[in-house]
């Protein structure tokens, strides 16, 4: 069975960073790992910054400039540099996988609530 395993995040102050780690654990068959998504209580779960191809990225409006996705192809693993915090930026965040290789989403981390406080 799949899981994708996220670590990282927690409580920050506005203005200050957190990581976010995403790895693959108990898979034989590999899983894309595409990058994260997020969501507040009552909204859509959207996207953050995520791998389009093995090398090209898309950010959030809200976030460019201030989070830097990337990967380490040899752990298949991904995370996410978050700097510069806002009260907005409070949400639970999701890693997300591909294993159809369709390039969408259909493997999903645990979540992890990231709280930013002014």
């Amino acid at each position: 069975q799949v899981h994708l395993v996220e670590s990282g995040g927690g409580l920050v102050q506005a203005g200050g960073s957190l990581k976010l780690s995403c790895a693959v654990s108990g898979s034989a068959f590999r899983v894309n790992l595409m990058g994260w998504y997020r969501q507040v209580p009552g909204h859509q779960r959207e996207l953050v910054a995520i791998f389009t191809t093995s090398v090209t990225t898309k950010y959030a409006g809200s976030v460019k400039g201030r989070f830097t996705i990337s990967r380490d192809n040899a752990k298949n693993t991904v995370s996410l540099q978050m700097n510069s915090l806002k009260d907005d930026d409070t949400a639970v965040y999701y890693c997300a996988g591909d294993r159809v290789g369709d390039r969408s989403p259909d493997t999903w981390g645990q979540g992890s609530q990231d709280t930013v406080t002014s």
